[in-house]
């Protein structure tokens, strides 16, 4: 009985701990990346705020070229859906909507991930003209992550994960628009 006891007394304790942790880990991040093009302001946001035109940049619209896409609305505007579907687990299912366009200045998007997870996190691309033919472009992400999956914010460097990944489509995007 006493070995019994010993175990189930250890065994709370490992599941106890994380979860104490767990209730002082933050829940939130934000990354952002930015680049400068060589090309007029407006000129680069009107190709930014077509969804469509992502799978010419986005590091995650390359990862599997068989992926389904489906559209819903008028690319460009408010309300239009570019959804995806793919058996690769990096890729998974969702949806991006456009939700607030700032004519000329920023793009707000809500990203929905259906599998293997599920999250709605928002997402944004902004302008800024640094000269009459140089734009810096910003793309930022959000995310959360509930109670106890926080816990992994300890073990995952999701501004160097998610980062790296915006960085390699601003950088894919300039070089696209600079042609």
């Amino acid at each position: 009985m006493k070995i019994l006891k010993k175990i189930l007394i250890g065994l709370a304790i490992v599941i106890a701990v994380p979860l104490i942790v767990a209730l002082f880990v933050q829940k939130d991040y934000a990354v952002e990346r930015e680049t400068i093009i060589d090309r007029p302001k407006l000129e680069v946001f009107e190709y930014i705020k077509h969804l469509k035109n992502q799978d010419n940049y986005s590091k995650w619209a390359t990862i599997d070229p068989n992926m389904k896409k489906t559209y819903r609305g008028t690319d460009g505007t408010v309300g239009f859906v570019s959804a995806w579907e793919s058996d690769n687990k990096e890729v998974g299912v969702g949806e991006q909507e456009i939700k607030k366009i700032i004519e000329g200045e920023r793009v707000e998007f809500e990203l929905r991930f259906f599998k293997p997870f599920e999250a709605t996190e928002p997402a944004f691309m902004t302008t800024e003209a640094i000269t009459e033919n140089k734009t810096r472009v910003i793309w930022g992400f959000r995310g959360h992550l509930s109670y106890p999956m926080n816990l992994m914010m300890l073990f995952m460097d999701f501004e160097k994960i998610i980062g790296d990944d915006l960085q390699a489509g601003l950088n894919q995007l300039k070089t696209k628009l600079e042609k």
